[in-house]
């Protein structure tokens, strides 16, 4: 992935204030277990963006931190640089804990929207998320691949809510990463991918 000058990020930051909100006539699930929730999640499909764009093998581990947040570690492999990509970030409930909304966090305090809209509510096997418009939507899941009749539920549910899902984007599962960085240069490189992230979620969301 090609860095971009970091230094516009402080100038743009602003960009990303207030997009922790509901997409209008979205809901987040309610009787939320933030608790079940954590663990490891696979991406099965998304829509297209540039701060994923390239990206296979997409997973993230929600953990459980002393301070009542939650710590977001999201991991990917460029199909063209041939890496694995890993960025760190926090999450935090934006209001009752019992509703699957939250704001996700990977540069300092600037936050995005993480809205849980669909759920397996008894194994919590499978999600849905918004971002904080209809541009963006995942289809996670705990095992790397999900069933189609239940794939096939949550993209027609999702076309009812008005996200184009003639753009979703299927996922590929089919490596396992090899690297796990030490914590200081997990960090190290977390914070630099934060500051390319963010430029270009700023560069998309001006754009939609």
């Amino acid at each position: 992935m090609t860095l971009k000058l970091v230094g516009t990020v402080l100038l743009m930051a602003t960009a990303l204030l207030g997009c922790t909100g509901v997409p209008t006539g979205l809901e987040p699930v309610s009787g939320f277990d933030g608790e079940r929730y954590l663990g490891r999640w696979y991406e099965i499909a998304r829509l297209d963006h540039s701060f994923e764009r390239d990206l296979s093998n997409v997973s993230a581990m929600y953990t459980a931190k002393e301070n009542g947040g939650i710590s977001v570690l999201n991991r990917g492999y460029n199909e063209k640089s041939g890496n694995w990509e890993q960025i760190a970030g926090n999450a935090r409930f934006i209001d009752d804990e019992s509703v699957g909304s939250l704001k996700v966090s990977f540069f300092g305090p600037f936050y995005g929207g993480y809205h849980v809209i669909e759920l397996d509510r008894v194994d919590y096997s499978y999600a849905m998320v918004s971002g904080p418009s209809l541009s963006y939507l995942w289809i996670l899941a705990r095992t790397p691949v999900m069933d189609e009749a239940i794939y096939s539920g949550l993209v027609s549910r999702a076309a009812e809510l008005g996200f184009d899902t003639t753009k979703l984007i299927r996922v590929k599962h089919d490596r396992t990463a090899k690297i796990h960085l030490p914590e200081g240069e997990t960090q190290k490189a977390s914070n630099t991918m934060a500051a390319v992230r963010l430029t270009q979620i700023i560069s998309a969301t001006r754009r939609t």
